[in-house]
């Protein structure tokens, strides 16, 4: 039976899958991990804008050789540098003293109805494209936006006093030139360079561009170093720690309980808590109070007791490398160990020093999302005692139940935890961004299982998959008998040959389709907050959990380490003189 609720939304508008240069890094993870070292250095070494070219090829070779990366990159590194000298200033200004500029070689040139004036393109919003997203939302805010190439027409807008800031994309031979306009004219200005510069049918990293339309200084979490309160937030995981929020571990019980917590896991729940609450707090600054660790705790003892029973209801023998725990200690121990953590989680939430009003709304929060979580589980449960073919929408409505009420519930008791008044205001955007934001998760992790470095086997596990059902969904004839085969638990080819099948129907283009479209759901779920707070800070978490990269140390770190090998080989020829 489908869902009569639940649809799909709209698909947002892909971009032609190309290679970038050679002169950029060559895939979205290696170009974030440069963006986020290129935030430490500026956060660290502060330099002033405007400076000139020479000024900023001089830093951008010093960040070449603290990331030891290829130096052919350096141009692509001087433009991220000079972005983020210009950040702060960028998010003063007002949206409607902004100009958005856009390349028109962004559109799909063969098939695109836009006509031209002086000004350049006149979108038609016909939907084949980036642009249309891109414009309709900056002039939303109030942006100016044009969809042309040439100084002239930057340099005449910006004289006319209208203009005080600017969003760019461009290729980096086109950005070089436009430099020393921007530079006599001191206008802040952040340039998102384009993968390609042969100026047809080109692609960028949107991401990039939808962060900078949406900077504002009314976004107080704007600086918030997302990478380090994530790493405080697994601090909180350790021994000392969680004997100092849970009190000792008393029993054996208790022990593998907490050893259980300390186990691999990505703590996004927790993490989402302590995002919401610091989006929401009234005292924005100021640290942590210790009563939302145990908050965080709870959460994540919450999901560590659903993996628990989720592990035994499937029947699997391993998680995060390592036997699970029924298959460690027995079905009746884990059970126990899972009912524990349920137990501390709610101990920890009625043991919190807020006020009774708050308490008894976090305790329902958690109640109503554990029970929609079982009701989510038990339709996979009751499917696999029968198993039969499923709908992709029948699959996302599984995903949206059984990973979306966590996600909620983390977000839920963050917003509560920072005020009552704050909860009541967002309430049910955090629900709908849950929701979008579970599905997309869980779309991910179908996403990871494909191939042998997978990080568990959907097929072998004969679990609802939304490759499967797209699969299906497309296939004919014998192939479609093959994937019947595996929907009923009967399959009749290798876990090869069926991801083999994924890519020859274009399951997993398709999959990757939706995975971009609830992220931006997810965004899209935010347009009515109007805390800038709240909304700045979950656009960035989003980018956080499908992006996210880690900068191993700061840069004077990485100098140090740089001269100190450096001086090895000075060292050794001193000892052999």
């Amino acid at each position: 039976m489908e869902p009569t609720s639940f649809s799909i939304p709209r698909h947002v508008i892909q971009q032609r899958v190309r290679p970038p240069k050679k002169n950029l890094p060559q895939t979205p993870a290696d170009r974030n991990r440069v963006l986020q070292f290129v935030r430490h250095y500026v956060a660290e070494y502060n330099p002033v804008p405007p400076q000139p070219l020479e000024q900023l090829k001089e830093h951008a070779d010093r960040v070449v050789q603290l990331l030891q990366c290829d130096p052919i990159y350096r141009d692509y590194i001087g433009v991220l540098i000079n972005n983020e000298m210009w950040r702060e200033t960028l998010a003063a200004v007002p949206y409607e003293r902004r100009l958005l500029l856009l390349p028109k070689c962004l559109r799909v040139e063969s098939k695109c109805p836009a006509p031209f004036d002086e000004f350049g393109l006149l979108c038609k919003q016909c939907g084949l494209c980036t642009i249309q997203d891109l414009q309709s939302e900056a002039e939303k805010l109030g942006y100016a936006v044009l969809v042309a190439e040439g100084s002239a027409i930057v340099m005449s807008l910006i004289q006319t006093g209208k203009i005080e800031a600017i969003v760019g994309v461009s290729c980096l031979s086109v950005l070089e030139r436009a430099f020393p306009y921007m530079e006599a004219a001191a206008i802040p200005g952040v340039a998102i360079p384009l993968l390609q510069d042969d100026c047809i049918d080109t692609t960028v990293d949107l991401d990039w561009i939808w962060e900078y339309i949406h900077l504002t200084s009314e976004d107080r979490t704007r600086r918030l170093d997302l990478g380090a309160l994530r790493d405080e937030v697994e601090f909180w995981f350790t021994s000392a720690s969680l004997d100092l929020v849970m009190g000792n571990a008393e029993g054996e019980t208790e022990r593998i309980a907490r050893d259980w917590l300390m186990r691999a896991g990505k703590r996004w729940r927790p993490f989402l808590t302590v995002a919401a609450y610091q989006a929401l707090r009234q005292d924005a600054g100021a640290a942590l109070p210790d009563d939302v660790k145990k908050i965080a705790v709870a959460i994540e003892c919450f999901h560590k007791a659903s993996l628990i029973h989720d592990d035994i209801e499937d029947n699997d023998a391993t998680r995060y490398g390592e036997k699970t725990l029924h298959a460690e200690y027995g079905v009746p121990v884990a059970l126990n160990v899972g009912d524990l953590l349920i137990g501390e989680g709610y101990r920890m939430i009625a043991s919190s020093k807020e006020s009774p009003e708050q308490k008894s709304q976090m305790l329902l929060v958690a109640a109503q999302g554990q029970r929609q979580l079982c009701r989510g589980q038990g339709e996979e449960l009751y499917w696999a005692r029968d198993p039969a073919p499923l709908s992709s929408l029948r699959v996302l409505d599984i995903f949206r139940q059984k990973t979306a009420p966590a996600f909620e519930v983390a977000l839920r008791l963050g917003a509560l935890y920072a005020g009552i008044e704050q909860h009541r205001e967002v309430s049910d955007v955090l629900r709908a961004y849950s929701e979008a934001l579970g599905i997309a998760y869980q779309i991910r992790d179908d996403l990871s299982d494909l191939g042998a470095g997978g990080e568990s086997n959907d097929i072998a596990g004969l679990r609802p998959s939304l490759l499967l059902a797209v699969a299906l969904e497309k296939a004919k004839g014998d192939t479609r008998e093959l994937l019947e085969s595996v929907w009923r638990r009967r399959p009749v080819a290798t876990s090869q040959r069926i991801e083999a099948l994924y890519t020859e129907l274009k399951a997993d283009d398709r999959a990757r389709v939706l995975l971009e479209t609830y992220k931006e759901e997810a965004i899209r779920s935010l347009r009515g907050v109007e805390s800038p707070n709240l909304k700045g800070l979950l656009r960035r978490v989003i980018g956080k959990i499908f992006n996210d990269t880690e900068i191993k140390g700061w840069c004077k770190e990485f100098e140090q380490k740089n001269a100190a090998r450096r001086a090895e080989p000075a060292a050794a020829a001193a000892a052999v003189s």
